[in-house]
Formats: structure tokens, C-alpha cells, sequence
């Protein structure tokens, strides 16, 4: 039986109750928008970014929207839409959501056309599309464990590792395999020297006698906008957060471990390896101090 021919019928998509804006117009459910020669699907020029409503409050969608056009720009493509419009035509999208519902926000670019060469995008050649997906934000008790990876993040190089590229994905999701194979839920990850960059899925940060450390951007990673927002909160508040080098020994001997990020804005880390650690003060307050600051982020 040739069962691909049945994949509109089991498709799922990650969340429920999805909205779709294509072509100037907000579309209900998961609406396809990708042709089979566009330039993004089979050549791999997309880019997208991700952003929360919840609580009735879209934190930091401004800058979310204008990350990325500048993924789009660092993957040679137009981005057709300014960050402003961007931000109205979400405003949009969520007024059908209601203000207890978590919403998954989700701009999106990719070629449509190669140009002679075909790998390279076409100028002018650009499609853009939001998606919103109704996905729960995690709650205060869920935690993560880590466990190491032979995968590293790459390097500007060798990939488009200042762009949120769905072309990365693939090695991030070879990551999370191997962890969860070992029995953990996410993995810790090193860049091209053998420190510590982020984990599979998010950036991380430890704390050890009291001050707050995390690895300072190298090129390998996308210093997250939560991430910033998260270092100007605690040294607003009083902490000592410093951006360095980091090694898996300094989290071996870490007191406490969280991992930060647009999906869950923050995550306890509970072990790496077989170091285990409390659920600290420190990722507590900061939870805190995001949710406080977020309800000025009102739509």
C-alpha cells in the first residue's frame, strides 16, 4: 500500500486550534502552504521565529518579529513584511484566542524560486506565513535532565548559525535522540572548542555561590531574546549574572541548573549526567521576576 498518499488523512500538527495567515488572509486550522518545487522545500531556505501569548500577555513580540527578518536576511532572503505590520497582523490572528489561552506564535519565510543555479534563492522570492497553535505553557514543576551529546552546534562556516533556520533543526534533533536514548530529556552541548554552548532545545544557565553564569555568545548559538530578557530581570532585581566560557565541569559542580527559552520561558535542570541538583532559588526568582514583567506586555 503506498501510504503516503493517506498523509492528509493522520497528519497532526504540534498544538490544536490553529490559525493560519497566508496570502494577506487569516485561514482556520493547519492550511498548506508549501508547494513541492518551492525553494524551501526541497532546498531547505526557510527561517521562522517563535513567540507566546499567554495569559493575554505577547512578551517581547516586537522583537521576535524583527529576528526574523533578520533570519531571513542572514538566509538571503527578502522579508517582505516589517516587524511593525508583522506585530498588528498577530494582534489580529489572536483577537479569535481567548486571553486564558496559550498560543504558540510562529512567522515564517522561505524561497520560492531558485535563482540560475537554483540553489541560491531567487531575489524577490519570498513567502511568508504565521502560524498559531494553541500549545499549554509548561508548568512551575516540570523539570528537565541532561545528558551529553557527540553532536556540537556548528559554526557560521559551515551553516547559517545567525539565523533561526529550520535547516539546524535536524542536527538539534539528532541531539535529543541520543539524550533520550540514555534515558534524559534534553542535552547539554558543546560548540567547536568543546565548551559549553546551550542544550538541544534552549539556552542554559547555572548558578554557583550565589552567582548566576551562563555561556557568552560565540557565534554558535542564537543568544535568545527570553535569554536576554531573563539576565536583565535578575541583574535588575539584584543578581550577579555574567556571560563566559563555561566548561561541563563547571555544571558538574553547579548548585543549581536552568535552561531558558520562547516555549517554556524557563526550566529547572534536575540532573546532567549523574550530578543531580534541587530545584534552586535562583530559577525560581527569575520565573517569578519574567511572569511579573510579562503582565506589562499586554496585547
Amino acid at each position: 500500500t503506498f501510504k503516503v498518499a493517506q498523509q492528509s488523512k493522520v497528519r497532526m500538527a504540534s498544538g490544536e486550534n490553529i490559525k493560519t495567515y497566508f496570502n494577506g488572509t487569516w485561514h482556520d486550522g493547519d492550511k498548506y502552504i508549501l508547494r513541492a518545487a518551492d525553494h524551501g522545500a526541497w532546498l531547505g531556505s526557510s527561517v521562522f521565529d517563535g513567540a507566546r501569548f499567554f495569559e493575554g500577555a505577547t512578551p517581547d513580540l516586537l522583537l521576535h518579529c524583527e529576528r526574523v527578518n533578520n533570519s531571513a536576511k542572514a538566509m538571503m532572503l527578502d522579508p517582505a513584511v516589517t516587524p511593525e505590520e508583522m506585530v498588528e497582523i498577530i494582534k489580529e490572528g489572536l483577537s479569535s484566542f481567548d486571553k486564558s489561552t496559550s498560543v504558540y506564535i510562529r512567522p515564517m519565510y522561505w524561497a520560492l524560486d531558485g535563482a540560475e543555479s537554483l540553489v541560491l534563492p531567487k531575489e524577490n522570492s519570498t513567502a511568508f506565513s504565521i502560524c498559531l497553535e494553541q500549545i499549554p505553557m509548561a508548568s512551575a514543576t516540570v523539570s528537565a535532565t541532561l545528558s551529553r551529546t557527540k553532536f556540537r552546534r556548528p559554526v557560521l562556516e559551515d551553516n547559517v548559525v545567525n539565523a533561526k533556520a529550520g535547516c539546524l533543526y535536524p542536527n538539534n534533533a539528532r541531539m535529543l535522540a541520543e539524550a533520550r536514548s540514555k534515558g534524559f530529556t534534553n542535552a547539554l552541548v558543546a560548540d567547536a572548542a568543546g565548551n559549553v554552548a546551550e542544550t538541544a532545545t534552549a539556552n542554559i544557565f547555572m548558578v554557583k555561590d550565589g552567582e548566576v553564569l551562563t555561556p557568552i555568545p560565540n557565534g554558535t548559538f542564537l543568544a535568545g531574546i527570553t535569554r536576554a530578557r531573563h539576565i536583565k530581570n535578575l541583574r535588575e532585581y539584584g543578581k550577579s549574572v555574567s556571560e563566559t566560557v563555561l566548561s561541563f565541569k563547571d555544571f558538574e559542580e553547579a548548585d543549581e541548573v536552568f535552561m531558558t527559552g520562547n516555549m517554556t520561558k524557563i526550566m529547572p535542570v534536575t540532573a546532567f549526567e549523574d550530578k543531580n541538583y534541587q530545584v534552586g532559588s535562583i530559577a525560581k526568582l527569575a520565573r517569578e521576576l519574567y511572569w511579573d514583567w510579562s503582565r506589562s506586555q499586554t496585547l
